[in-house]
């Protein structure tokens, strides 16, 4: 006969046992969800989970690297390093020319380079008045020096853009049909208005009588077939912690000048009275680069920091 101590016992069994079987059923039921949640296929709410979302957003650095340095512009770009952050990077056409030990400048043509020509364009004609004034010498706002001819004219300065026009041949032709070929040495201040080129009186001469005055032409840009080399001129003051530099003789009007540096080439700024300006010395006395409206570098080497001396260097642009 069962006892009272006994039926106690059996229930409290009764009741392990109930409470085993369900933590064992929830234990297995958690274990369940866990596994279907760690599938890569699973979605909640119809949203990635967060290991899709790294995949699809994870960039290729790889690719992204390979594309940086397949790329070769002159100009400075960007690629990634190793801890994925960006560094600058200067690629060029060619390795930057060592100057030479010697006197005599090596010189070398380059290639051609995409560049901005200004507002004096090629194949382009202008519309505007031709006036004279006294040139002197044929000395004026470029600081070329004194003219080997009187051929020569000061470009308004809306057209003189910071000096960019120095040194441009420009044909210019009258209404009454005559026409003359000017080298731009000088700026035309206000109130030239854009378009008038102010011919020296030897130049005007050849279009009209100076007692005309005012005289309507139209003008564009030339590239000359007979002409020599080009030169380089290091300005007056410069040395190898400041330099001033500025290209003489050259066919068609330059665009930018660079400078050899251990960092790559680097371009100078152009100030107004035509010379390019390394305020900290950095590349001065180093191979020079200089690359004209078209496109076209050409590239010096050994020229020694000589202030206020013409030095030639033996390279001319193409004629176009």
């Amino acid at each position: 006969m069962t006892t009272t101590r006994q039926i106690a016992r059996q229930r409290r069994r009764r009741r392990r046992t109930v409470l085993g079987a369900t933590v064992a059923l929830a234990t297995a039921g958690v274990l369940t969800f866990l596994v279907i949640a760690l599938l890569p296929s699973h979605k909640v709410d119809g949203k990635p989970t967060a290991a899709a979302t790294l995949v699809t957003t994870q960039p290729k650095a790889a690719e992204t690297a390979g594309t940086a340095s397949a790329s070769a512009t002159p100009s400075p770009s960007a690629s990634l390093s190793a801890s994925g952050s960006a560094t600058p990077r200067v690629t060029a056409t060619s390795k930057a020319a060592k100057p030479s030990q010697k006197s005599t400048p090596t010189s070398s043509r380059g290639s051609t380079t995409s560049v901005s020509a200004g507002r004096i364009r090629p194949n382009t004609s202008y519309q505007g008045v031709a006036t004279a004034y006294e040139a002197g010498v044929g000395d004026g706002a470029c600081l070329f020096g004194p003219s080997p001819d009187m051929m020569i004219a000061a470009m308004n300065t809306t057209d003189y853009e910071t000096s960019r026009a120095c040194g441009a041949y420009v044909l210019v032709r009258a209404a009454n049909g005559k026409s003359i070929t000017v080298r731009i040495t000088n700026e035309c201040p206000l109130p030239c208005a854009p378009g008038q080129i102010d011919l020296s009186q030897q130049a005007f001469a050849k279009l009209a009588d100076l007692k005309v005055g005012r005289l309507p032409i139209t003008w564009s840009l030339v590239s000359p077939s007979s002409i020599g080399t080009m030169s380089i001129r290091y300005k007056t003051g410069s040395s190898a912690y400041w330099c001033g530099i500025q290209v003489i003789g050259h066919r068609n009007p330059v665009a930018r000048l660079e400078v050899s540096t251990a960092n790559g080439w680097r371009q100078l700024p152009r100030t107004s009275f035509n010379y390019f300006i390394a305020e900290d010395g950095n590349g001065c006395g180093k191979a020079i680069r200089v690359t004209d409206i078209y496109g076209e570098q050409l590239t010096v080497g050994g020229l020694a920091v000589r202030a206020n001396v013409v030095q030639p260097t033996g390279v001319q642009f193409a004629q176009h």
